[in-house]
């Protein structure tokens, strides 16, 4: 069997090299893509998994919470009980020298959102 001697025409080897060039380029870009792509979703994945452990934290406090409101009042031990129950701490409020301040400001600031929205309207 013979094999024919017929060549073919440079200009198809130029535009195949020139596609398969293009073709590597448009490869590497969406490489480049998905590689951001798996960034962000990593990246995502972390900040989901960190939101569902403050849920979770949350969720407790809050079970605590509402467990602690039901009027579950410990008892102060007598002499005949055991005396190694710890008694929750007594809340004090005490009040500092910003408060009137801070109050103010709040009270001015309120004052004014009112006023700009009685003009508004």
């Amino acid at each position: 069997m013979a094999f024919s001697s017929r060549s073919m025409p440079s200009g198809h080897l130029q535009q195949t090299s020139v596609s398969g060039a293009s073709a590597g380029v448009s490869l590497q870009a969406r490489v480049h893509e998905k590689r951001e792509e798996l960034k962000n979703l990593k990246q995502l994945r972390d900040l989901s998994a960190a939101v569902a452990s403050q849920m979770e934290a949350l969720e407790k406090k809050l079970s605590t919470l509402s467990d602690g409101t039901e009027a579950k009042l410990p008892r102060a031990p007598t002499g005949a009980e055991d005396s190694s129950v710890a008694l929750p701490q007594m809340l004090v409020r005490i009040p500092n020298e910003h408060g009137p301040a801070l109050q103010a400001q709040a009270d001015e600031a309120a004052a004014a959102a009112l006023s700009r929205a009685g003009g508004a309207t």
